[in-house]
C-alpha cells in the first residue's frame, strides 16, 4: 500500500515525515519524495492521526486519484531539476509522456486545473529555485548553471530569471552573497 503525501520537496521533508511515522508506529520500508510505502493497511484511526500530524508539520496525505497524480508529476520534475542535469535538447513533454504512459496534453490540463499554473510555469519556478541555490552558494559560473539546466544560453537563461524573480541572475547573486556572509560571520563567531 502506498501513500501519497502532498508538499514534500526535499531530503529534510523525508526525514519529518518519517518522524511522524514513528511517532505513530507505522512501519514503512521506503519513505520517498510525495510517496509512503506501507507494508500493511492503516486502522482508520491510524490513518486519521497520521493525517492529522502530517498536516501539523505542513504535509498533506493526498486520497484522490487526480492529487496523486499531480504530486507524482511534481516529484518527477523536481527530482530531474535537482539532478542538475537537463539536457539542451530536453523535452518537458516527452519526458513527462514517457514517464507516465500517457498523453502530455491531458496531464498538461489536469496539472493546470488542480495548481493553477501550467507545468511548463511550474517547471520554470523549479529551475529558477535551483538557479538561485547555486548562485548563492557560488559553486557554478552562470555558463555552468545554464548548461546543467538545459538552456541554450546564459542570455536565455538571465531573461528567464529576471521574468520570473525581477531581478537578474546578477543582481540576485549580489542580493545574497552579502547575506550569506554576513551570516558566516554570525555563525562562526
Amino acid at each position: 500500500m502506498n501513500l501519497y503525501i502532498k508538499n514534500m520537496v526535499c531530503h529534510r521533508c523525508i526525514l519529518s515525515v518519517e518522524q511522524v511515522l514513528q511517532k505513530n508506529w507505522i512501519i514503512s520500508p521506503s519513505v520517498s519524495l510525495g510517496e509512503i510505502v506501507l507494508t500493511e493497511a492503516l486502522s482508520p484511526m491510524q490513518a486519521e492521526n497520521l493525517r492529522a500530524d502530517l498536516e501539523s508539520v505542513g504535509f498533506e496525505m493526498l486520497d484522490d486519484q487526480r492529487s496523486q497524480l499531480i504530486e507524482k508529476v511534481k516529484t518527477l520534475l523536481l527530482e530531474k531539476v535537482q539532478s542538475g542535469e537537463l539536457p539542451e535538447d530536453f523535452s518537458l513533454v516527452k519526458y513527462v509522456s514517457a514517464a507516465f504512459h500517457r498523453d502530455y496534453s491531458n496531464i498538461s490540463k489536469l496539472f493546470s486545473e488542480v495548481e493553477g499554473i501550467t507545468l511548463e510555469q511550474y517547471f520554470i519556478l523549479q529551475k529558477t529555485e535551483k538557479v538561485k541555490e547555486w548562485l548563492v552558494y557560488n559553486e557554478l559560473t552562470l555558463s555552468e548553471i545554464a548548461f546543467r539546466l538545459g538552456y541554450n544560453s546564459v542570455a536565455y537563461l538571465s531573461s528567464q530569471f529576471k521574468k520570473v524573480t525581477g531581478m537578474t541572475p546578477s543582481a540576485f547573486k549580489k542580493n545574497h552573497t552579502g547575506r550569506r556572509k554576513a551570516l558566516d560571520q554570525v555563525h562562526s563567531h
